[in-house]
């Protein structure tokens, strides 16, 4: 996989850069749905396809992809409990 199959794979389901393991799968289902050949309106089925291989690719991607239980990343994956952090003692925001 290259990174070009990534980002293609971003844009055939409409994702932005950043994305949740729940927000690819809900939607490639919405994306199945309409593109199905029996149930969908366009009934392409080349379209199924890459929409199928995109899902495929970026599986394949966040399987491989290592996590960081870090301090450092938590913080980063949620800001407002790094604020939470700095204003916990004071006695006008905190406890």
């Amino acid at each position: 996989m290259t990174y070009a199959d990534l980002q293609e794979a971003l844009r055939v389901l409409g994702l932005g850069e950043r994305a949740t393991l729940k927000e690819i799968k809900a939607r490639h289902r919405e994306l199945v749905k309409r593109h199905h050949p029996d149930a969908g309106t366009t009934g392409d089925p080349d379209a199924i396809r890459k929409v199928n291989a995109a899902y495929k690719v970026l599986l394949d991607y966040v399987s491989d992809f290592r996590f960081s239980f870090a301090e450092e990343e938590f913080f980063e994956q949620n800001p407002e409990e790094r604020i939470w952090m700095q204003f916990a003692d004071d006695p006008l925001w905190g406890k």
